[in-house]
């Protein structure tokens, strides 16, 4: 890319990602996510999180990228050192996760020493491309596994546009961080190389990415760059998916066994499958296409009213053999069917990744509280329950319960949760705030700090999720009315989940939740969207206060889940809480809890540092699911009690 375009890229990305302007594309969400640069969180939860992940996750994930063969892959393919490959043919994408992570961690606190290195590595990896922008290290130096075959040839699994799916996004991190355009560079060649090689003319490729994320990515780089044909290409990705009568397909382990357009059950590898409808609803939103539309719809609605755990995880099993569809593996599997016990359930770190990835898509689409309500499960239970507190051990698997035995680790072989992580957690600031064009300013989730979005400067006070108590201050405002929708969260009406796949069995109720302005409490009942609109002309100074219920309700799940029936869970506010054997005696798996049981407040310590637990009227303990398997390893655990 000549340096003459940058102006070009530099407008179209402010309007792309200022979380507000509106102005760029013909068709686009209607509401936009703050500006990751905008947000900040200073204490609490988040904070913790976000910290450990700059000083601990990424610089283990790095060494460990070190350590394997995964940066010398790219140094080795600089180079063009024939034959040295090491590790797996996807590891690239390890790499790109972690520099993607990177990104989002200069963007909120500057840091010229990774900036440094992330330089390097961009350079490497310019290097490490061949002249017509092919980057794939493994058949450039040579792979034993992909030796036999030509490029593209293998693309069931191969992982070639996974690969570079994760190095778009993390090239379009890296500009929208500093502004730096070396890495888009790289991205935009192999995009150009793509638009080359696949699409509808007879005289190109018909066929699509084995493990979808190549689809999303290229809507990212469509906003970057304001080029239209990296989003036709991600559009040809989903419309050849599922086309026997255009090429062979690979069958519903892959969601390849149907066009898109006509599916309607969530199948399939569960992370591929998340990764494929956010690339969807990115593809109807910015193309307006009803048809996407209403195809994303139907799947979340399979997917939030049978396949939906708990903790906000995907993909019930490891192996499953759909009656229909026949076997496949880290999947989805039939309606209702949500095994608790590891071994036999599986929900993946990076599938509770995509279903967050995807529901905040959903959001932006539709502005309701419910599929922010499934985000916010996933980012409170069954994704940070994949990561240590220290920052440097990981969860493949989230069960929720164990025998014993089943702890965390510090890598895997395939490693793609570790950094997984690394690029998650930085995200999710700016998950917390969006603006529309219509003078809306949207409040989803709670965490102490500050916010510039939608013309307002914000700081909030709050220790949320561990209390309801939360107060937002205006620092300053925008001329003319504005109206603040506050996000009134399920569970504190009743609602743990926007189905009837759980239920609890007291439910809450909205006369329970207090919002004042200025300490006039607001008498108005959420909108048909969850949220409760305050419409006013805002100046600096007034006060938003919200008071959540957060009394522990027990949990039901529907009927047909044969694995809850007889057996209750536990939540409090968006925290779901099990029981350890740490705390019980060694005992724990297959606890009992009574219906009418009563709890009081109790407490842990991990690290020097102390967290809320339970202590019920039978005696047993519970502790946060996120935090399970940090003091003991290996420990039993229950998420889900027998009465």
């Amino acid at each position: 890319m000549a340096m003459k375009n940058k102006s070009t890229f530099v407008l179209a990305a402010a309007v792309a990602f200022a979380g507000g302007a509106f102005a760029a594309e013909p068709h686009d969400y209607p509401i936009r996510a703050a500006a990751l640069t905008q947000v900040k969180v200073t204490g609490g939860f988040w904070f913790d999180r976000i910290e450990t992940n700059r000083t601990a996750t990424l610089k283990s994930s790095i060494a460990k990228c070190n350590e394997t063969p995964r940066i010398a892959n790219f140094t080795n393919a600089a180079n063009r050192a024939w034959g040295t490959f090491g590790g797996i043919y996807f590891d690239d994408s390890d790499v790109f996760k972690v520099m993607e992570g990177a990104a989002y961690l200069v963007a909120q606190r500057p840091d010229p020493e990774l900036e440094k290195y992330v330089d390097w590595f961009v350079g490497q990896a310019a290097r490490a491309q061949q002249p017509d922008g092919y980057l794939y290290n493994a058949r450039t130096l040579g792979a034993e596994s992909v030796r036999k075959t030509a490029r593209w040839e293998g693309l069931s699994w191969t992982h070639e546009l996974y690969n570079q799916g994760h190095m778009i996004e993390a090239a379009v991190a890296w500009y929208e961080a500093t502004g730096k355009t070396n890495f888009l560079d790289v991205a935009v060649k192999s995009a150009d190389l793509m638009c080359r090689t696949f699409g509808w003319d007879p005289t190109q490729l018909k066929l699509t990415s084995g493990h979808q994320e190549i689809e999303l990515a290229l809507c990212k780089l469509y906003r970057a760059t304001g080029r239209r044909k990296y989003l036709d290409l991600a559009k040809f990705f989903l419309d050849v998916r599922g086309r026997g009568d255009l090429r062979a397909t690979w069958g519903a382990g892959v969601q390849d066994h149907l066009p898109v357009l006509e599916q309607d059950e969530a199948i399939g590898h569960a992370v591929r499958a998340g990764y494929l409808y956010t690339g969807m609803a990115d593809v109807s939103a910015l193309t307006g296409d009803k048809a996407y539309e209403n195809a994303v719809l139907r799947l979340w609605g399979d997917v939030t009213g049978k396949k939906l755990y708990l903790t906000g995880g995907i993909g019930a099993r490891h192996r499953f053999k759909h009656p229909k569809w026949g076997e496949m593996w880290e999947a989805f599997n039939g309606p209702y069917d949500l095994p608790n016990d590891w071994g036999e359930a599986y929900l993946e770190t990076c599938a509770a990744i995509a279903n967050i990835l995807w529901n905040q898509r959903m959001f932006l689409a539709y502005g309701e509280t419910k599929y922010v309500d499934v985000m916010e499960l996933g980012l409170h239970n069954g994704f940070v329950s994949g990561i240590s507190l220290s920052g440097d051990e990981f969860f493949y698997p989230n069960p929720l319960a164990s025998k014993g035995g089943y702890k965390r680790s510090k890598w895997f072989g395939t490693s793609c949760c570790p950094v997984n992580d690394v690029r998650m957690i930085p995200q999710v600031p700016s998950m917390a705030w969006a603006a529309d064009g219509k003078k809306n300013v949207y409040w989803n989730l709670f965490m102490a700090g500050t916010a510039s979005v939608g013309g307002f400067s914000f700081a909030v006070d709050t220790d949320y999720p561990w209390s309801g108590k939360i107060a937002l201050k205006v620092v300053s405002a925008p001329a003319g009315p504005r109206t603040l929708k506050v996000r009134i969260p399920g569970w504190a009406t009743g609602s743990p989940v926007p189905s009837d796949l759980y239920a609890q069995t007291d439910p809450a109720s909205f006369m329970e939740v207090a919002v004042a302005v200025n300490g006039a409490a607001l008498n108005g009942c959420p909108g048909k969207d969850g949220y409760v609109s305050i419409g006013r002309e805002w100046k600096a100074g007034d006060a938003v206060t919200v008071d959540l219920p957060t009394s522990v309700k027990r949990v039901k799940a529907h009927s047909a889940v044969k694995q809850d029936v007889g057996r209750l869970a536990v939540m409090r506010g968006p925290i779901v809480y099990c029981a350890e054997g740490c705390d019980n005696g060694g005992k724990a798996y297959d606890a009992t809890l009574p219906a009418d049981a009563t709890f009081t407040d109790d407490a842990i310590t991990i690290g020097g540092k102390t967290y809320p637990a339970l202590k019920a009227s039978n005696g047993l303990k519970l502790v946060p699911y996120c935090l399970w398997d940090n003091r003991e390893p290996g420990n039993e655990m229950q998420v889900w009690f027998k009465e």
